[in-house]
Parts: C-alpha cells; structure tokens; sequence
C-alpha cells in the first residue's frame, strides 16, 4: 500500500517549483491560477526570490502547499494513494490529493491560516524549541512542571519532539530538559508558538473558514495530526483540522499508524526530504521515496 505524506513549513528554498512550471503545461495553469487566488505574484518570489523573501508568513506556506499539490496533480496515473498525510500544514496538501479539498478553496485556507497565524503570533512573544535525546513521557512531565504555557507540539519521530510557549516557559522548559539529560534543547528561529494555546485567536479565525468550506468524501484515508489515525468522514476532517493549530502534530504515531495499517512504502511529495528521514528513525529499512515527475 502506498502512503503519500507532504511536508510541512521549513521545507521551502529558492527556485522551488521552476522545473514543474517550465515542464508542465497542468503546472504552469496551476501556479498561474495561484497568483490569482492569491492576488500577488507568489510564483516570481517562489522561483527567483532570496530565502528571506521565502520566509514571508504570507509566502512561506502557500509556497510549500503549491510545490506540494501541483506536483502531485503532475504525477497523473502514477499518483495512486492508499493513505495520505501531511507534516502540520502539509495536511492541507494531503487534503487536495484526496480530494478532500479542491486546489483553489485549499490555498484559500491555507492563505488565511498564514496569516491568522502571524496576528497569533504578534499577541504574545512566544517560540519553540526542539528536544532531541529524552522519552516523550519525560518531555510531557517537565512541560507539564512549569507554570507558563509551554507543551509538546511536534512529534517528529522517537526522540526528538518539539516544544511551543512563551518565552519564559520555554527558556525554562529547556534548562529542565537539559538537566533530565536531553542531547540538546535547542530554541528555534520561528515566528511564535505553533501548535500551542497561544495560536487560539487563529484557531478560531481559520474555524469560520474552514467551516464555510466544501469538504468532500475523499478517495482514501487521511492520517490527521490530532488524532494519528484513519479519518474519511468530511466533518470530522473540518474539526480535526480546525483543532490542529492548537493541538500538537502527533507524527510519530501517524508514521507508526500507517506501517500499521498495511503501508509498505512512503512517497514525500513536495520539497525536501525531510518526512523519508522520520521514517527512517521508524523504521531504517521502510521503502522511502520523493515524487518525481515522469
């Protein structure tokens, strides 16, 4: 069975998406049609802009959901899922590839979600750190120790799980892992705390969106980040996706769900290959792969 997943925010680079746009008639329409959903050029920035530019929150996610999607749509027959799932805001990808979610209401989103975001962030300083080295029950317990807000928000695979809060309580959070023995407690260079309570006034701006959205029965199951499991009712995609901005993303137990349920390799379809390297911390014989056009 073949599982696709979709990468998430930090998967960008400069150029990104240029081959498919210059080899793919289907491409060119797509990215096209994105400049006018979005209402600015995104694919100039995308194909000639500096890494800087790339990091623009109005940029940075819809640049990674269009290299993502679009070469997925390129993919033509080869692209045949059993399962889907994307890293954080590569669940939106996952969504279109299923057919969730159609490409022009997706990007919509997921412009909107960019920027609800960014406003999150502006109400309170907050960022996240990663914890590499330490049981993700030690994490759980230091986090659950400190009076500020501070929670786990990623896990990325055995070992390495990423912490979201404010400042303070995750300048202290880091000191206590350090001293449980984590290998590094290393603070992140992001906008604010993903995936955490401090991202509620966006949960609630993308809640409203996302509820006067068209969400179809899709042709295969999406393994959603809050719940790390099977989902293909429509309803209980919108609410999984409106409660992932605060939840944390459980991929860990996402890839461990999949392989469980009968996936015998994965296809990273997008930027990077970043997902092929948490499965491998699963599983270092699990078949892995990019999508490549044909």
């Amino acid at each position: 069975m073949k599982a696709y997943v979709f990468p998430g925010q930090g998967a960008q680079f400069s150029g990104m998406g240029k081959d498919l746009y210059d080899n793919s008639p289907l491409a060119k329409q797509m990215f096209e049609r994105a400049n006018e959903v979005l209402g600015f050029e995104i694919t100039k920035i995308m194909f000639e802009g500096s890494d800087e530019e790339l990091k623009q929150t109005k940029v940075t996610q819809p640049a990674i959901f269009l290299h993502s999607t679009i070469l997925a749509a390129c993919l033509e027959d080869s692209f045949q899922p059993d399962m889907v799932a994307g890293h954080s805001l590569g669940e939106f990808s996952s969504l279109v590839a299923n057919k969730t979610l159609s490409f022009e209401d997706a990007l919509t989103l997921v412009s909107k979600r960019a920027m609800a975001m960014q406003k999150a962030c502006e109400v309170e300083p907050s960022t996240m750190a990663a914890i590499l080295g330490l049981e993700d029950n030690v994490v759980e317990e230091i986090c659950g120790s400190i009076g500020g807000v501070v929670v786990p928000a990623n896990y990325n695979c055995p070992g390495q799980l990423v912490i979201s809060g404010s400042f303070p309580a995750v300048e202290e959070a880091c000191a206590k892992l350090t001293e449980a023995g984590a290998k590094r407690a290393m603070i992140l260079q992001v906008g604010g705390a993903f995936h955490s309570p401090l991202m509620e006034p966006a949960r609630e701006e993308l809640a409203a969106a996302i509820e006067a959205t068209v969400f179809k029965t899709p042709i295969c199951p999406v393994y959603q980040n809050v719940t790390a499991s099977a989902v293909s009712d429509p309803e209980q995609i919108k609410k999984n996706l409106v409660a992932q901005l605060t939840a944390p993303v459980r991929w860990t137990q996402t890839m461990n769900q999949m392989i469980a349920d009968g996936a015998t390799e994965v296809i990273e379809v997008g930027p990077g290959k970043v997902l092929q390297g948490l499965f491998k911390k699963v599983d270092r014989a699990f078949p892995c792969s990019s999508a490549e056009l044909i």
